[in-house]
């Protein structure tokens, strides 16, 4: 990444609210840039390390988002929408407010029923680790990340186009632009469901009569699949209480998988086993082998904002994503990847 900023952000003032793994890693690479960037936590003791780490770290709220030209909100879910009707009131209107929590349709809602919706942009870096807190933080945990941003229509896009450019050019992030509901349903199998599936999986070790066997054994297969079960679990709790509906929907057909492979052992059935892990093996290859494909789109700056929101979240439901947004006097443009097909 770049070591510093040029352009329309230099001089840039920015605030993170929040500064655990996530909002810590978004506060030290901001400040690496060289950015005028302060962090806000309502643990002292949080604060007091931001310092250690060479970082402004305010001992109200108020002092941090003051004069703010972008607001990152970066507490437990539970507390986004109360942070954001806060920070709202606390910053001039012309500041571009964020959040980075892993589900997005409650504080979408929430900003729409605030009348936020032209300044709050909903975002959600896909990236973290099993560790918490400042201390786990770093400025490179989410370079180069896949970071979700929901672009509503209307004046809204101005924000939107701002912070696209923003986080492409200090994260190096490549932007996927969707609505709120589709990435929740996107993120519950992504990521919401995978921690249901690690907690089982480390849960029945757990419980196991010969669970320092079971340990001793361990490879990389039983590492990788309960990774993330080492997450604080509140954090985890509060990410699937929060879409629990899209979650429940999303495991149930992981289950029905799970049943039919279960049904291919119990009958001896290896054509069928090796048929569905085939279609499995699919995915898994795809996930490192997709072909991407680039493209540049116009808009008016002026012009129809739901259609340029409407190609947006297209851009974003087919797996494509954002490495460019240039605003210049009568148009924006775009620079976009979306996947080639097999």
């Amino acid at each position: 990444m770049t070591d510093g900023t040029t352009g329309r952000y230099a001089g840039m003032r920015a605030a993170v609210i929040g500064t655990g793994l996530i909002g810590g890693s978004a506060l030290l690479r901001l400040a690496e840039a060289g950015l005028d960037v302060v962090g806000w936590d309502p643990d002292p003791a949080t604060r007091e390390r931001a310092q250690d780490r060479g970082v402004v770290a305010p001992a109200t709220i108020e002092q941090a988002v003051a004069g703010r030209d972008v607001v990152f909100l970066c507490g437990p879910l539970p507390t986004l929408a109360g942070t954001l009707a806060l920070v709202a009131e606390l910053t001039a209107p012309g500041c571009v407010l964020t959040d980075v929590g892993s589900t997005k349709v409650e504080v979408a809602e929430a900003a729409d029923r605030l009348g936020l919706t032209d300044r709050f942009v909903p975002g959600h870096p896909m990236a973290g680790a099993e560790s918490a807190g400042l201390t786990a933080a770093s400025p490179t945990l989410l370079a180069g990340a896949a970071w979700v941003l929901c672009p509503a229509s209307g004046t809204a896009t101005d924000a939107f186009r701002w912070l696209t450019g923003l986080l492409v050019e200090l994260f190096e992030a490549r932007v996927v632009p969707m609505s709120a509901s589709a990435h929740d349903s996107a993120a519950a199998l992504a990521s919401h469901v995978p921690h249901l599936l690690a907690g089982a999986l480390a849960g029945a070790t757990q419980r196991a009569p010969l669970r320092d066997a079971v340990l001793t054994l361990a490879a990389g297969s039983f590492s990788d699949g309960t990774r993330v079960a080492g997450t604080p679990a509140e954090r985890t709790a509060n990410m699937l209480l929060g879409n629990r509906d899209r979650v429940l929907h999303e495991l149930d057909e992981v289950r029905a998988f799970l049943d039919g492979l279960a049904a291919a052992l119990r009958a001896g059935d290896a054509p069928a086993l090796i048929a569905r892990y085939a279609e499995a093996r699919a995915a898994r290859s795809a996930l490192s082998g997709r072909r991407l494909a680039g493209q540049t789109r116009e808009f008016a700056v002026d012009g129809d904002h739901d259609v340029e929101v409407t190609w947006l979240r297209g851009l974003g439901d087919v797996g494509g994503h954002l490495t460019g947004c240039q605003v210049g006097s009568g148009t924006v443009s775009y620079t976009a990847w979306l996947p080639v097909a097999d």
